[in-house]
C-alpha cells in the first residue's frame, strides 16, 4: 500500500504524463488510495483553517464547523467526477468513472504536500513574508489544476484542445446539476408546505 500512497503519487506529480498512463493502463492507481488522498485533503484543509497564523487566516476558528468544511471539498469533487463522466461519455472519452475518480484524486496531492507545511510556517511569518504564503498557495492550486488537465487528457485520450473544451463543459454541467438540485428541493419544499397548509385547513374546518 505504501507504493500507492507514497511512491506512485510522488512519481505522478513530477512525471504526470507517464504517471497517469500507468494509472489507467498499468493499474497503478487504487481506489483505496484515492479515498485516503481525499480524506487527507479534508484533514489538511480543516487544520489549515483552524491553525493558520492570524496574519493569513480569515476564518474564525471558534465558529468554524469542521463538518461544514468537509462538504466544501466532497461536494465539488463529487460534482466534478459525475459531470466529467457525463460529458466524456457523450464525447467518446475512454475513461471510466473509476479512472476519472482516481485521476481527480491523485491531482490533489500537491495541495496536501504544500498546504500542510505552509500552515505550520504561517504561525511564525511576519507581515512581509505572507506574500510567500499566498504565492505557494497559488502554486499548489495551479499545480493541481495542471495535473487534472493532464489526467483528463490521458485517461480519455483527448487532444489538448478537446481536453480544455471538455473541462469547460464539465464546469457548466456541474452548475446545471446544482441548479436542478436546488430547483428540485425548492419544489419539494413548496409541495410539503402546500400539503401541510391543506392539512391544517381541513383540520380547522373539522
Amino acid at each position: 500500500m505504501k507504493q500507492y500512497l507514497v511512491k506512485f503519487p510522488l512519481r505522478l506529480i513530477f512525471h504526470p504524463f507517464e504517471g497517469f498512463w500507468d494509472l489507467k493502463y498499468e493499474n497503478k492507481g487504487k481506489v483505496r488510495a484515492g479515498i485516503i488522498i481525499l480524506i487527507a485533503l479534508m484533514i489538511v484543509m480543516i487544520v489549515n483553517r483552524q491553525y493558520s497564523g492570524f496574519l493569513v487566516n480569515y476564518y474564525d476558528p471558534l465558529t468554524m464547523n469542521s463538518l461544514n468544511e468537509i462538504k466544501y471539498i466532497l461536494v465539488p469533487f463529487a460534482l466534478w467526477c459525475v459531470s466529467n463522466w457525463s460529458v466524456t461519455t457523450l464525447m467518446d472519452g475512454e475513461g471510466k468513472f473509476k479512472d476519472i475518480f482516481l485521476a481527480s484524486a491523485y491531482s490533489l496531492v500537491p495541495i496536501i504536500l504544500i498546504i500542510l507545511p505552509l500552515t505550520l510556517i504561517s504561525n511564525v511569518m511576519t507581515l512581509e513574508e505572507t506574500a510567500f504564503y499566498w504565492l505557494f498557495n497559488t502554486v499548489a492550486l495551479l499545480w493541481s489544476l495542471f495535473l487534472l488537465f493532464i489526467g483528463t487528457m490521458t485517461v480519455h485520450q483527448y487532444t489538448a484542445g478537446k481536453t480544455v473544451a471538455t473541462m469547460a463543459l464539465t464546469v457548466v454541467v456541474a452548475m446545471i446539476i446544482v441548479f436542478l438540485t436546488m430547483l428540485m428541493f425548492s419544489l419539494i419544499q413548496q409541495m410539503i408546505d402546500f400539503g401541510y397548509n391543506v392539512y391544517r385547513e381541513i383540520i380547522f374546518r373539522l
